[in-house]
């Protein structure tokens, strides 16, 4: 569970579970930070023969994910840079991924449309994407979050890219969760 203060924000392990994620597949964790909080959870979950994309803007946050999972001995984490507000930047095949989560990532963000349908390019067709971001009420560290995200403008913007709504749920006391899937 990820904490601040006694406060938890969300259970990790249980929104992971929602995504059915199995040994073998292949998941990208766009802007996944420093910590690599769904980064290492995912690679337990793939297991040795699957695939984690870490991937990032900042070097210094994708050189520690790095460092950890050599570490912890997790080959199956791979790092990537790329700027996920420019299409087309995340050096990952098209088509290859079976999911990609994007976590308290989409308010730090202008346009995001672009990191939408990067997920979509990379996920093969039934391929699914999980969001979890900010909900629009008063939070322990509020003052962080640059723009709430609203549900219903994100779900329209997905329909437009093809995506349907597969499931919508709360993912913690200050956040929302939608499960997208590639038609």
């Amino acid at each position: 569970m990820l904490e601040t203060k006694k406060t938890v924000l969300f259970d990790i392990n249980k929104i992971l579970h929602k995504l059915d994620i199995s040994n073998k597949q292949k998941v990208a964790d766009f802007g996944c930070g420093n910590f690599g909080f769904f980064v290492f959870p995912l690679a337990r979950l793939v297991g040795r023969e699957g695939k984690v994309y870490a991937v990032d803007i900042l070097k210094k946050a994708l050189e520690e994910i790095k460092t950890q999972a050599k570490t912890f001995n997790l080959p199956q984490v791979e790092t990537v840079w790329s700027d996920l507000e420019i299409l087309k930047s995340t050096k990952i095949e098209t088509s290859s991924l079976d999911s990609v989560v994007l976590i308290n990532f989409l308010n730090q963000i202008t346009n995001r449309s672009i990191p939408l349908q990067e997920a979509s390019r990379l996920i093969k067709t039934g391929g699914k994407i999980l969001i979890v971001d900010w909900q629009n009420t008063d939070s322990p560290i509020a003052q962080i979050i640059k723009k709430r995200v609203e549900p219903k403008e994100l779900k329209q913007e997905c329909a437009r890219l093809g995506l349907r709504v597969e499931e919508e749920f709360e993912a913690g006391p200050y956040h929302f969760g939608i499960i997208l899937k590639k038609l």
